[in-house]
Parts: C-alpha cells; structure tokens; sequence
C-alpha cells in the first residue's frame, strides 16, 4: 500500500474532526492498554496534523502535540501497512537528534502502527515508546495492529454520528424556509481552531463560553425571515449555517462577526461556503464541497 498524496491524508484526517477535541475514555482505554500489552511507559494515539503531531489521548508524557517534523511517527505513516519499530532511537541516523530522544523524554525504543482509514489514507499511529532499547513479541506486535484497527473504529463510528446529526439539523433548516424563500442556498463552515488547548487554558467551562458567544454573534446575522440556521454539531468547535436565496451580504456578516469574534477574545476562526449550483443539488454535496474549502483554508493558515 503507497501513501496517499498529502492533501487527500489531511483532508480524511480532516473530515473526522477528531483533532483538538477533548479527551474521551474510548481512546484513553486505547492507550492504556498498549502500554499494559507491551511494557513500556508511554503510549500515545498519535494524528498527524499539517505540521504537527496531535495526541488524543496519552499515557506517560504531558505533551499534547509536537512538530511535525520532530515526530517519529510522521515516519510511521509513510508506510501504511507496516509496523515501524526501532529497536534503539538513539542509534538510528533518522531520530538520534529528535527532541523525543535527546530531551527530557529520552526515548530509546519506538514502535507504531498506522491508523489506516478505508480509503488508505494514513492519518496518524497508536504507538509505544521505552526509555530502553527493546524489541516487541510477536504477539505484541500484533496487539498494536488490533488497538490501531480498533482506534480507526472508533473514528469511522464517530464519524457517521456526525454525519447523521448534520444531515438532520441540515434537512430541518430547508424543510422549515417559508414557501417564499427565494430560490438557492448557501452552506458556510466556521471552525474555532485549537479547541482542545483552549479548553487547557481556560477549562472546559471558559471554552464552552466562548463558542457560546460565538453562537450569539453567528445567530444575530442569519436572516431568520428567509429560514437561515445555525447549527454546532456535538462535541465540537464547529458551525454550520445553511443560507438561503442570494447569502452574498449575510455571509460577509457571518464573517464580520467571526473576524470581531476573534479580535475579542485572541482566536482563531477558519471559514468557508460553498453555494448550491442549483436548487435541486443535495445539502450533503453542497456542505461536502465547503467542507473540502475548509481544509484549504485551514492550510492556508
């Protein structure tokens, strides 16, 4: 199995929202249990992101995420049918000069199984690090290969909760637009970035303010005469406003409001829209297509 070109593996990392959400026992069960299976301190479900590495969940380290380009595990993900395992990091010409090896951590001993979705993309690893130089069992080898398809798992079913949520508020937003609506409709994104290390800063309850406020501001631009909606899916830092007829001003004051919104309080909110071609295109295909502008615009930076 090749790799998947770079921005097709971030956009189907990208469309599991998984990336700085909060922890959930579902992947700290993961972890613990890798780090049980095979005998070493640390363990991690690693995501690579454009240019770091993110961990959704972790034993043994109190890291969150690193540099891309300092993780072992951007490695491990260009091989995406394969197990990587270094016996000793510190003898390896790739990672001797890793902060993972050379720092606090003194790592000495890796190993990673790509997290693999459907469509062969490698977004990430669950993965295991010692501070001693070592190989894994067979059978632990094995384990990691199960923990990894499980932790995919666990994405894909995430995933098609979100979808049926969406689908839902969606669907209600253009059942309920009076019969006067003008024709047409618009579907804009708009995503708070760095939810989960807000949530750190400020705790859970100061983050959840703050997209509050964000709902507020988003909610008084909509035009409620023409069945515009908002809606954030559950458990994260996203919205999704479905604007009907000609959205040219209403979503220039969507963008205002996130713009003031971030200016306010130090954040950073990406956006992105895609209007319907016609009247009859699908809400799905249409949010599909912001959607894909919202990775592009998160790339941008």
């Amino acid at each position: 199995m090749t790799a998947a070109p770079e921005f097709e593996r971030q956009r189907a990392l990208d469309t599991y929202r998984i990336v700085d959400t909060l922890p959930e026992a579902a992947y700290e069960d993961i972890v613990r249990l890798a780090a049980a299976i095979c005998g070493v301190p640390i363990a991690l479900v690693s995501l690579i992101d454009r240019d770091r590495q993110w961990f959704k969940a972790r034993v043994g380290v109190d890291l969150a995420e690193t540099p891309r380009d300092e993780a072992v595990c951007n490695h491990a993900i260009g091989t995406p049918e394969a197990l990587l395992e270094v016996a000793d990091l510190a003898r390896d010409p790739r990672f001797a000069h890793f902060p993972v090896v050379t720092g606090p951590i003194g790592a000495r001993f890796y190993a990673g199984m790509p997290l693999v979705t459907p469509g062969g993309a490698a977004i990430g690893t669950v993965c295991v690090i010692d501070r001693e130089p070592r190989v894994l069992s067979d059978d632990q080898r094995g384990a990691l290969e199960s923990l990894a398809r499980l932790t995919v798992n666990l994405l894909e079913g995430r995933q098609r909760e979100h979808v049926l949520e969406r689908a839902t508020f969606m669907s209600r937003g253009a059942l309920h637009a009076p019969a006067a609506a003008p024709p047409g409709f618009t579907v804009a994104l708009f995503e708070l970035q760095g939810y989960a290390e807000l949530a750190t800063q400020r705790g859970e309850r100061g983050a959840e303010q703050l997209l509050a406020q964000l709902d507020r501001a988003l909610e008084s631009r909509l035009q409620a005469s023409l069945g515009d909606t908002l809606n954030r899916c559950t458990g994260s830092a996203e919205f999704v406003a479905v604007l009907h007829g000609d959205a040219a001003s209403t979503l220039r004051q969507l963008r205002e409001a996130a713009d003031h919104e971030q200016g306010r309080h130090g954040v950073r909110i990406c956006s992105a829209a895609a209007e319907a071609v016609d009247a009859a295109e699908p809400l799905e295909q249409v949010f599909l297509r912001a959607d894909r502008a919202l990775s592009q615009a998160r790339q941008a930076g």
